[in-house]
């Protein structure tokens, strides 16, 4: 299970920078003027996490496999972009593949960089991009809407899933995102707006694009007005946000790591911004990992919080998931402690659990199956 990630926001606002930063692939073209981005640069990176590196250094297996994240950077959306506005509504397409968005928003003064509304306004820049999202789900779902009325003609099951359709018509045409939806939906709307995949339904999480000067305030607790008003927002909208310098991010590509942090602690950050919008995007969609030790590989898992052993170990292979019989497990702590599987097992840290037991973050797995 690979996290994915959309990148968005207005025109010239950063997104490409930090995608670059990001994905240290340094392949996606960054300029001073809009439309910069013309195709979805799309990029699959390393789940950064210090538990992986210290299960292998035990471990020493021959291969190492960390769990992955995929970027990608959407071109910039203007207003009217839902009726083909600047580059058109063929990027809209690319979010809905995503899981999660990380909507990037300029909150800095410059009148060297452009900004394609001709000034700085991180709230209104929001609702420029809710707004066309919004706009974009509505025709999906009209469309849909009106193919379920028309079978409902002859099938009055489908008169229900119309009238549910045309309650969250309402809703977003009011200017609202599907997220903020708050009725519960049918199993059959339910799988509706997963397969329209409504863009204004998936989680969000505001970055907050600054300069240097405001870095550097920042690290002495002084936020500009652009971040305060940011910050507010996503936290009116229940959403995570976070602040980062998509140059400053972008200069830590090709530095040794000792370098990276020294740079980093400079303007008082101790996490660099890939692993910011990593940890936020688990957060957001609620997803853990666990991992396999062995000589031959370590290998970090995803899953959804919460998720029970059997599925968890359907995310190996559906086979394990099908004749799962039972999971032998370490707690992380207790494996890096005693160093080995087998000192575990010898001091009785090492658990034998069955299809109820929930999978915890960190956990060291060995399934066992038969099919």
């Amino acid at each position: 299970m690979a996290l994915s990630i959309g990148i968005v926001g207005l025109p010239n606002v950063g997104k490409s920078t930090l995608f670059n930063a990001l994905t240290r692939a340094q392949n996606a073209q960054a300029a001073n003027y809009p439309f910069c981005t013309i195709e979805p640069n799309k990029a699959t990176v390393p789940v950064p996490d210090k538990r992986l590196s210290a299960l292998v250094s035990i471990a020493q297996p021959q291969k190492t496999l960390a769990a992955t994240v995929d970027f990608v950077d959407i071109a910039g959306l203007v207003r009217g972009a839902s009726k083909g506005e600047g580059l058109g509504n063929q990027f809209l397409a690319n979010i809905r593949e995503c899981a999660a968005i990380v909507h990037v928003v300029r909150c800095f003064d410059d009148e060297n960089v452009t900004h394609v509304d001709g000034s700085v306004n991180p709230v209104r820049d929001v609702e420029t991009i809710e707004t066309e999202l919004i706009l974009a789900d509505i025709q999906s779902l009209e469309k849909k809407a009106e193919r379920t009325r028309k079978q409902a003609k002859a099938d009055k099951a489908m008169s229900a899933l119309a009238n549910e359709m045309d309650t969250l018509l309402a809703h977003l045409n009011s200017g609202k995102p599907a997220s903020s939806f708050d009725k519960p939906f049918s199993d059959a709307m339910t799988q509706a707006v997963n397969e329209l995949g409504l863009i204004s339904a998936k989680p969000v999480i505001f970055c907050a694009n600054v300069d240097e000067e405001t870095l550097m305030a920042l690290a002495d607790n002084k936020e500009n007005d652009h971040v305060k008003a940011l910050k507010k927002l996503a936290s009116e909208r229940n959403a995570e946000s976070l602040i980062i310098c998509a140059k400053i991010e972008e200069e830590l590509q090709g530095l040794p790591e000792s370098e990276q942090l020294e740079l980093l602690s400079s303007y008082g950050i101790n996490e660099s911004g890939l692993d910011l919008v990593i940890h936020k995007g688990y957060n957001t969609l609620g997803l853990i990992s666990y991992f396999t030790v062995g000589p031959k590989e370590v290998r970090a898992w995803t899953i959804n919080k919460g998720d029970k052993a059997p599925q968890a170990a359907g995310v190996i292979h559906t086979d394990f998931e099908r004749g799962f019989i039972r999971a032998e497990v370490i707690g992380y702590n207790d494996f890096i402690t005693q160093g080995s599987e087998a000192a575990c097992r010898s001091v009785g840290l090492l658990r034998t659990e069955g299809k109820e037991y929930i999978v915890q973050d960190g956990d060291v797995v060995h399934f066992l199956f038969n099919v």
